[in-house]
This record gives C-alpha cells, sequence and structure tokens, in this order.
C-alpha cells in the first residue's frame, strides 16, 4: 500500500534509531504474528529518539530490524530482536491506511509479577520499557515502578458508562426516523433511561461490536429464559423473546417507528412496550395473538449477504432502487382481518432466529392442542369445521354432530377466498379421484386459513425427523 508523508511518496521507510541510555528507543508496540496481526508502533515518547526522528508514527507496521524481516515474527522474537540490537538500530517500517483496533486496547494494564514473561509476549499490551534499556540485557524495571528516568505507563481509556445488556437493546437508527446512523449504533438498557450512543471509525468497526453486543444480549436474554422455563408447565414455556422495531403501516400518520418487545410463550404471540421482568408483567402485554392463528411472514428473500445481490440480479430488480445501504430485516405478523405488524431486527441473524422461532412455537401449540373448531355456515345451515392434527378436516352439523364430510391435509389441492368471509376448499375424493368442492363462509375467516396454515405446516415438519429433532424444548429452552 502506498502513502504520503510530507510531500513524498512511499510504500515503505528505514529510519536509523541510536539508543540512549536513558528512554532507550523511545516507543513502544503491540502485535504478534502469533494472533494474525502485524506488530505496529502503539506508542511515541515524546522528545525522545523515536519522534525526533520525525519519520515515524503511531500505527506503523515493522517490515524489518537491522536486516532481518520480522512481518511473520510473534511479539516476543519482535521484543528480542530490538532489545538486542545493539546501540544503533536500523528499522524499516509501513504505513498501515486503517489503524488496527488492537491499538486502542488501554496501556499498562497491571500484570502480577509471575506473569512478567508472559506480559512480554502478549500482543494485546505494549512492549516499552523493557525495549528502551540499555543493550547489555540488564532485566527492566517493573511496570508498576519505573524509575524517573524511564517513559511511564498510561491507560487511555477510561470508563465512562456502564450498562447492563440483560434485555436491553440496539439500533442503528436515529430514534424515531428511518435515519441510520453513520459507523454508530445506541444501546438502550432495561429501563429505558440510560441511553448511549456508540461511535466507531469505521462502518466494518461499528458492525463487529453491533454483532458481538447483540450476541451478548441473546445470550443474557436465553439464560433468562431458560430460569423462567424451569418454574413454568410444559405448556407456557418460552421459546423466544427479545426486542424489534415496529414500522408504521402506509396510511399510519403516528410516530415513524416504535420499540416493542415480543415473546412467544405458550399458546400466545405477546407485544409489550417494555420487557416483562415480574410474573405479574406477563398479564399487561399490550396485546396477544393466539399463535396458530397469526401468520409470520419475511418481507424478502433473506440469505447470506454474498447470496442476496447475485440472487436479485437473477430476479432482475433493480440494485440502486430496491437494495439500499442499510435496508433493514423485516417481518410482518399478518393477524385477522387484514390486519398486520411489521417489524424490522439489526441483523440477518436476528430474523433467522425469528422465523425459526415462530415455527418452533407454532409447531409446539399444534401438537399441544391436536385440533380446533370453528362455527361456520354453507347454505343456511350452521355447521362446525375441526381441523385436527391427526385426521385433517372434519365438517359436522352444528345442533346434531352429524359428520357430513371428512378429508385428510393430504387430500387439499386448492383453496380460495373472498377476503370477507367465504372460502372454497377444493378436495381430491381417494376413491373416485374427482375432485370436489366446499363452500364454507366465517365469520373470522382470516383466523381459520391462519389455523390451517399452521395445521398443514407442523403436519409437514412433524415427517422432518431433523426438524422434530431440533425443537427439543427441554435441552434448548430450559437448560
Amino acid at each position: 500500500m502506498w502513502f504520503v508523508r510530507e510531500g513524498v511518496t512511499h510504500n515503505s521507510i528505514t529510519v536509523v534509531l541510536r539508543r540512549q541510555a536513558a528512554g532507550g528507543l523511545g516507543l513502544s508496540i503491540k502485535g504478534g504474528a502469533e494472533h494474525k496481526v502485524p506488530v505496529v508502533i502503539s506508542k511515541m515518547f515524546k522528545d525522545q529518539v523515536a519522534d525526533q526522528t520525525g519519520k515515524l508514527f503511531v500505527g506503523d507496521a515493522m517490515l524489518q530490524i537491522n536486516g532481518i524481516n520480522v512481518e511473520h515474527c510473534s511479539h516476543e522474537e519482535v521484543v528480542h530482536l530490538l532489545r538486542n540490537a545493539g546501540e544503533e538500530v536500523t528499522i524499516t517500517v509501513r504505513y498501515l491506511r486503517e489503524v488496527p483496533s488492537f491499538l486502542k486496547l488501554p496501556l499498562g494494564s497491571p500484570v502480577p509479577p509471575a506473569d512478567q514473561s508472559r506480559r512480554v509476549s502478549s500482543p494485546l499490551f505494549d512492549s516499552g520499557l523493557h525495549l528502551n534499556g540499555n543493550s547489555n540485557n540488564t532485566a527492566p524495571s517493573s511496570p508498576s515502578s519505573p524509575s524517573a528516568n524511564e517513559p511511564k505507563y498510561e491507560k487511555r481509556w477510561l470508563d465512562a458508562v456502564s450498562l447492563p445488556l440483560l434485555m436491553a437493546r440496539v439500533s442503528r437508527y436515529k430514534a424515531g426516523t428511518d435515519k441510520l446512523r453513520s459507523n454508530s449504533f445506541e444501546v438502550c438498557a432495561l429501563d429505558g433511561a440510560s441511553i448511549n450512543i456508540l461511535q466507531f471509525c469505521t462502518a466494518a468497526e461499528s458492525t463487529d461490536w453491533l454483532q458481538a453486543i447483540s450476541t451478548n444480549i441473546s445470550d443474557l436474554t436465553l439464560e433468562n429464559m431458560k430460569m423462567i422455563n424451569r418454574y413454568c408447565s410444559p405448556d407456557d414455556q418460552i421459546v423466544h423473546m427479545g426486542w424489534v422495531c415496529e414500522n408504521p403501516q402506509a396510511n399510519d400518520a403516528g410516530p415513524s417507528s416504535t420499540f416493542k418487545f415480543l415473546a412467544l410463550r405458550g399458546p400466545s404471540l405477546y407485544v409489550f412496550r417494555s420487557p416483562p421482568v415480574s410474573a405479574t408483567d406477563w398479564g399487561q402485554a399490550e396485546t396477544t395473538y393466539i399463535l396458530y392463528e397469526v401468520m409470520f411472514k419475511v418481507h424478502k428473500l433473506w440469505m447470506a449477504e454474498d447470496c442476496w445481490i447475485q440472487a436479485r440480479f437473477y430476479l432482475g430488480l433493480q440494485q440502486d432502487e430496491d437494495l439500499q445501504d442499510g435496508e433493514p430485516f423485516c417481518f410482518s405478523i399478518l393477524v385477522g382481518h387484514g390486519q398486520s405488524h411489521t417489524f424490522s431486527v439489526e441483523t440477518t441473524a436476528d430474523l433467522a432466529v425469528w422465523e425459526k422461532s415462530f415455527q418452533t412455537a407454532v409447531f409446539m401449540e399444534v401438537q399441544r392442542v391436536g385440533s380446533k373448531t370453528y362455527m361456520c355456515s354453507s347454505q343456511g345451515k350452521v355447521l362446525c369445521l375441526t381441523i385436527d392434527f391427526g385426521s385433517g378436516f372434519t365438517c359436522s352439523e352444528s345442533s346434531s354432530k352429524k359428520i357430513l364430510w371428512r378429508y385428510k391435509f393430504s387430500q387439499l389441492k386448492g383453496s380460495s377466498d373472498d377476503g370477507k368471509t367465504r372460502v372454497k376448499l377444493l378436495f381430491k375424493n381417494s376413491e373416485n379421484k374427482q375432485i370436489e368442492r366446499k363452500e364454507l363462509e366465517f365469520s373470522n375467516l382470516t383466523a381459520v386459513l391462519h389455523c390451517i396454515h399452521s395445521f398443514i405446516a407442523s403436519k409437514v415438519a412433524s415427517v422432518d425427523p431433523v426438524f422434530v429433532n431440533s425443537q427439543s424444548i427441554s435441552g434448548k429452552y430450559m437448560g
């Protein structure tokens, strides 16, 4: 990589340092090949040898020491070379355009005396004092009590805030808007009041920290779920819970977005304004839905990021219009009478967890209830349609309970509805192979259609041993 210093373009620079009796070379280093990072200058001591050259800078990567290539050397090997390089040391360095993230670790972290040898070889800490002694290899002074003439260690990071991450949330968006923050995101604690914005030098660094903090929050949430589930009945287990951002509908004149806390527990999907902490909080949900009567829908194909652009190309989608930087990962919960909630999450991993968890929760609830009966009508008669996990569809008279017809799930070949109350179900007769049409009217058609979908999906999943084995509630959610 080429770079410019003082108007001159170079890909490397060589300087000669003459070791001083007090202060040595006047620099500290971090890094090492054992951790797959370069050895770089991590600190320059003002008015000492390295600083006086005017040619070396913090972040420069070591290439050679007295003609010996050190690009693939460990931290301890570079320390050894610098300490034993004699009174005059020739150093060749390369400027790194992007500052290595490990340079931001604190200096001078205390180490017990017994660990001093490991301290020398650790790329996470500065090797400074033990480089800046004289050339006769005398033992360096203890970092905890340096002599008056030696540069002192300093701690560059101080604890400014401390946020508990249990049930905390993160967001890349500016509060109340759909505008992404630049190389930053906010972290909000459970109390909703402790909010801090974390700003980073690069987008990559911001993404790394976002994923790391999100993973930490997820792990804490899972442990909390396991603790709650130990004291709950098998029919009231929590499958998943966490923060999402609810996006407004097209005709909604309210706020642009609001944060909600969702929970998949037992037979219900819970929607909260804030996380439930106590047992009584679970009765304070903003709304609840019966799991098998709602539909989970991902807004678009989601996949590994490196496959997504190629998929869009084959689908003929326009890159500049349909794919924007930071486009949210969204899913919808479709409920009765055409109503829906649209939520977004921060990462593809979050979206994958919600999709898988919803499938799991619905599967478990369908298995538990076994069947569901809805009142309906046909040609003026009041009927009952029963959707049964084992036997399929059964239609009977409401008063006499006389069975009018019965079909297995596998016999359903198609359906259509008017979007209001009426549905047409097409079944294939197992004997004469003819298609038979059944027309029914429901007061809550959407819930019925979602229930049919949930039972059929669960039936299909039940014949997949891999899926069934992956739904073990006792191991995954109870610990």
